[in-house]
């Protein structure tokens, strides 16, 4: 399960997180830079008005890479209460002796390293952080306004990421100047947090007032929880998948009539690393996809991002696939699109065309569709994706 953080300057902001449905609560002052941190009295009071309704964190500041500034820092933090420290990790020669110092720290604290997606990135970091003990990494952006997260790093570099950090056991987040355009492109990588703050804001603006509106619509673009599953559970019964189509998760009807709309990518053309023959190893190859992904129709017209699938998660889904290495035939490539599409939980059907265009005087590849039952739908929506500790 993916949770969302709210980036809050005050305690009225932290009460229109909670009340919008946010899952951890971030104490940052938005006016101050990336990581402006509130100074310590403020913090506390604002940890105390929460008093536990959500886990909360906290930046420590744009510090310089210093390993006794960065110590104390996180340990003045500390002493608030908050449930996480994340402390900003600069492009700096010294940055691997600021996270060994903070060792010790790591076991009586919950540490999160955030690192900054529009600076160098050695993924090694990652190892370095585990090593120290800390509880999670996130990836962020150091000059809001240079450009969104995904506008830094491809999905399958974020992909990359997230594996990494969930390999070694680190909790994994995203974030960096966010829009809700982003989640259904970032939720199929399961990182653990997904962060917002200017997307929650009016006109945007990172240190305006947070909107209410906007923290729903972030909201309800992430699955919260099993909620409705757990009702079922709790009350000793079977999920009742009558209950839950009413509620907007039909599938599409097995009576022929059609309650699905069709998303489509047609002639995305990217290089490949295909073949069974050894010359195509060598290199790569042009393929063609064509996808139509069928997508369960809500009961009102389209208003938002809430009632679409953006076909950026169906291009995403393909460069990841990609990026992963050789694969030898169209066949196998054709079914892991069609997988990773038919992850998405409102998809009910997908076809998928892939074709070799420098095989030869002719076109070449192969057509398949696949589809999902109506319970199956279901579940996928409901499964938990990624371990995550919410608990603080």
């Amino acid at each position: 399960m993916t949770l969302f953080l709210t980036s809050v300057a005050n305690q009225g902001e932290a009460e229109i997180a909670i009340a919008g449905g946010a899952d951890l609560i971030d104490f940052k002052d938005p006016t101050k830079g990336a990581l402006g941190a509130l100074d310590l009295k403020t913090l506390r009071d604002a940890v105390v008005s929460v008093a536990g309704r959500r886990p909360t964190s906290a930046v420590t500041g744009d510090l310089p890479m210093d390993p006794q500034t960065v110590s104390e820092t996180v340990a003045s933090i500390a002493a608030t209460g908050v449930d996480y420290v994340k402390i900003g990790l600069f492009d700096d020669p010294r940055r691997a002796a600021c996270i060994a110092a903070l060792a010790s720290l790591s076991r009586t604290t919950k540490l999160i390293g955030v690192i900054f997606a529009d600076e160098a990135v050695d993924l090694g970091i990652v190892e370095k952080l585990a090593a120290a003990g800390f509880h999670g990494a996130m990836l962020d952006t150091a000059k809001k306004g240079s450009g969104r997260l995904l506008e830094r790093r491809d999905s399958a570099w974020l992909s990359g990421f997230v594996a990494s950090c969930r390999g070694r056991g680190l909790l994994t987040g995203l974030a960096g100047s966010l829009e809700p355009p982003d989640v259904p492109r970032l939720l199929p990588l399961r990182p653990d947090i997904l962060g917002f703050r200017s997307a929650l804001c009016a006109k945007g603006e990172r240190t305006a007032r947070l909107e209410p509106r906007a923290v729903a619509l972030v909201r309800d673009l992430i699955p919260s929880d099993r909620r409705y599953v757990k009702e079922a559970e709790e009350a000793g019964d079977r999920v009742d998948y009558r209950l839950l189509v009413g509620r907007g998760y039909a599938v599409e009807p097995r009576d022929g009539s059609s309650r699905a709309d069709r998303i489509f990518v047609r002639d995305f053309i990217v290089p490949v690393r295909i073949g069974a023959y050894r010359s195509e190893h060598e290199g790569t190859q042009r393929v063609r996809f064509d996808v139509e992904a069928f997508v369960q129709r809500g009961t009102h017209a389209p208003s938002d991002l809430r009632d679409v699938l953006s076909y950026d998660v169906i291009t995403d889904a393909i460069h990841r696939i990609v990026a992963e290495g050789h694969v030898e035939l169209v066949e196998v490539l054709a079914e892991r699109v069609a997988g990773a599409v038919l992850g998405e939980p409102r998809v009910v059907k997908v076809t998928v065309k892939v074709e070799k265009l420098d095989a030869g005087p002719a076109t070449v590849g192969v057509e398949i569709t696949r589809e999902k039952t109506a319970e199956a739908a279901i579940l996928r929506h409901f499964a938990p994706t990624a371990s995550s500790d919410s608990s603080g």
